[in-house]
């Protein structure tokens, strides 16, 4: 199987993407711009490596960059040019309940060479990204997401605002895409787990930076599965935003940890000498490597000395009385090596080989699959509390669609705003929000091969 070791010699020297990323912006034309899904190829790998089949938005890996400003309303003409349905989920935005693009949940799926129009505001300024809600396990490994990113009235003081898409390919010795999607190792363990890391598509990211310049770098984690413990080198920078939410005091960054999905904008100052080179670093376990390289040249402004002042908040409702708060509790079980004996599949208690042969090895509060009815009805304008126990040997990233959270700490403080909870084996934690979002919405792990194993249910908001 291909690995990163056996490409470590020309990392260096890595080919770009033959498919360039793209930015969009609103443009002078009353129709809405198309975004298609179609099958494609990029050089993923370096050159002496043919390139590899992929399926992407517009041709492009990553999708397209759609940069619209905070309050401007989105439009886009999905087309499916896929052999298998579809849709388009815009996560972490807090959208009308009909834009949020889940199957059978908020719309019908999109059939192959049809169509569906998005259309909506756009409330919060940040970080978000798009990706298909449609057997996402395969669809999103085949390369499927993009970055959208909804811009402050006032930017930060800084030199460039970059994005960067973190993904993971699992790719075979002709660096083609390995067809083992649904996998049962995979799905009753940590998820579908890449052997070849990129970063906007390519396999040995650089970037030319000046030395003491200051850069916004926004962060996505597009992987299906992998959790990317990240650090600096050669740059000083501080967490400002996360999951597209402001933070209140910007945070030195030590590591960070960045699960399916999360998001993260860091501003950081180049410190490396010129001629030097800067690291945007991955911690695995055997090691650290350098997953983005900034060679550094000479400087073109004074650099800055103050710390970055905090990005403007968006207008999300303060948390109510948590005294008197409903509370509902969600329990994560099964997986590989949790204990899970059996649960509920179809109105029916099955046993877990029978779960294991209906694809189903995870599940919520005892249901293996998506429940009829949801895990809490909340009345509009409700701060709503969900106690969760992860009660399996394996971490979880879970994903609220329309709503931001805080997680609740033990003495009682709320901590920051996020769509996108890590937690890990055996943890437990409590997230509360105001639910003013009407409308039914999705609750699931975003290791995707867990969501798809049983990880789902959703909240109801009237």
């Amino acid at each position: 199987m291909l690995t990163r070791r056996s490409f470590c010699q020309t990392f260096a020297t890595g080919a770009g993407a033959l498919l360039v990323p793209a930015r969009l912006r609103a443009g002078t034309s009353s129709a809405p711009l198309p975004l298609t899904a179609t099958a494609a190829s990029a050089q993923l790998a370096p050159a002496e490596y043919p390139a590899t089949r992929v399926w992407a938005y517009d041709g492009h890996l990553p999708g397209p960059e759609i940069r619209l400003p905070q309050g401007a309303r989105l439009t886009r003409d999905f087309v499916n040019g896929l052999d298998q349905d579809g849709t388009v989920h815009w996560h972490g935005i807090r959208i009308d309940n009909a834009m949020d693009g889940v199957p059978d949940l908020t719309q019908a799926a999109v059939k192959p060479g049809e169509r569906f129009l998005y259309d909506f505001a756009l409330p919060d300024a940040g970080t978000y990204w798009y990706h298909p809600h449609a057997r996402s396990w395969e669809q999103m490994a085949r390369g499927l997401s993009g970055a959208l990113i909804v811009e402050e009235p006032e930017a930060p003081d800084v030199d460039a605002d970059r994005v960067l898409v973190l993904d993971d390919w699992r790719l075979n010795d002709d660096a083609q895409i390995a067809e083992d999607f649904g996998a049962m190792h995979d799905w009753a363990h940590g998820g579908r787990i890449g052997n070849w890391i990129t970063v906007n598509g390519d396999g040995g990211f650089t970037q030319v930076l000046p030395q003491g310049s200051r850069q916004r770098l926004r962060l996505i984690n597009a992987a299906n599965a992998r959790i990317f413990e990240l650090s600096l080198k050669g740059m000083a920078g501080w967490v400002v935003a996360l999951d597209g939410m402001p933070l209140a005091d910007p945070r030195p960054v030590d590591r960070l940890a960045l699960a399916p999905a999360q998001r993260a904008d860091l501003i950081v100052d180049i410190t490396a000498e010129t001629g030097d080179e800067a690291f945007l670093v991955s911690h695995e376990r055997d090691g650290g490597y350098a997953i983005a390289a900034f060679p550094v040249e000479a400087a073109r402004r004074e650099a800055r000395t103050a710390p970055p002042a905090p990005l403007q908040p968006n207008p999300v409702a303060a948390l109510g009385a948590m005294d008197t708060a409903r509370k509902v509790s969600l329990t994560m079980e099964g997986g590989a090596m949790g204990g899970l004996s059996g649960a509920e599949l179809n109105g029916e208690w099955r046993d877990m080989r029978a779960l294991v042969g209906a694809g189903k090895v995870w599940a919520f509060n005892g249901r293996a699959d998506m429940p009829d009815d949801p895990l809490i009805r909340a009345s509009a304008g409700e701060t709503v509390r969900i106690e969760i126990v992860n009660d399996t040997g394996w971490p979880h990233a879970m994903h609220l669609h329309g709503h931001h959270f805080r997680r609740i700490g033990p003495d009682g403080a709320a901590g920051p705003l996020r769509d996108t909870l890590l937690m890990q084996r055996g943890e437990r934690a409590e997230i509360a929000f105001v639910a003013d979002n009407p409308g039914d919405w999705l609750l699931h792990c975003h290791m995707l091969e867990h969501a798809a194993g049983g990880m789902r249910t959703w909240l109801q908001v009237v």
